[in-house]
């Protein structure tokens, strides 16, 4: 038996909710449920946690979340609100005494060495995160014995990365993935899937395409995520989605055993 669990650390959109100086429902709302950090998720199988995506709100969702260490990070895209906090993992970095390993694309490693040049150019300046670039040379791989699969899919015109681990599939800012590609995800105990509003967008699946892509995949639960302040607030939207669907919330954790 293993165990698997993910935390959503974040499951907003680029802006995050609340957006500044919008006054909306969503970014009026009191709930919690409603305030989202910039999508990114914790995969733990056993004793190995995975980061998926670093954005901007990393430091705050690993100190929300007291996550203190991290064996690796997965990155599905090179956009700013995937990629703009990795500088954050300094302390990790630091208390592990060990490069971290970042699992990428070699699009993805071009944008990143751009990004944290300085990580290359000033490698020897005393607290310079470390880093380990390993590129996707197959769709599947391991990290410390956990064994991964990379699922290609569309956002817009650029190419991105889901992933299945264990039962859990995760799988944001997309607008298109192939049947061969689905098949990847059939079987999971839980997919994970961008959502981004109720009008058609030209690079991300809005609600009506996202039910359409989770019945497709017949897992039998599904939680959205990258969701925008376009949404109604969680506790209405929520009533209105079929049977296995759910919203992703920050801080949510699911455990799963298979």
């Amino acid at each position: 038996m293993i165990e698997q669990k993910i935390t959503i650390l974040g499951s907003g959109t680029s802006q995050g909710i609340p957006v500044i100086g919008c006054h909306c429902a969503s970014c009026s709302s009191t709930d919690s449920k409603d305030k989202r950090f910039r999508t990114s998720a914790l995969i733990q199988v056993n004793n190995i946690r995975i980061l998926i995506d670093a954005g901007p709100d990393l430091r705050m969702q690993l100190l929300t979340n007291r996550i203190e260490e991290i064996d690796a990070v997965l990155f599905t895209h090179e956009h700013q609100d995937h990629t703009a906090g990795l500088d954050d993992l300094r302390p990790i970095i630091l208390k592990q005494k060990k490069g971290m390993p970042l699992w990428c694309s070699s699009q993805v490693q071009k944008r990143l060495e751009e990004q944290y040049s300085y990580t290359i150019k000033n490698a020897n300046y005393p607290g310079v995160p470390k880093f380990q670039y390993c590129n996707f040379e197959e769709d599947h791989f391991e990290i410390e014995g956990v064994k991964i699969v990379r699922i290609h899919a569309k956002h817009g015109e650029l190419d991105v990365s889901g992933f299945r681990i264990g039962a859990i599939s995760y799988l944001t800012d997309l607008n298109y993935i192939s049947d061969e590609e689905l098949e990847k995800v059939k079987g999971s105990s839980l997919l994970i899937l961008g959502c981004l509003r109720r009008e058609s967008h030209y690079s991300h699946f809005n609600l009506e395409e996202a039910i359409e892509l989770g019945r497709k995949s017949r897992v039998p639960r599904i939680l959205f995520t990258h969701l925008s302040h376009h949404f109604e607030v969680q506790s209405q939207l929520t009533r209105a989605l079929p049977k296995g669907i759910e919203l992703a919330y920050d801080g949510q954790i699911i455990e799963i055993e298979y």
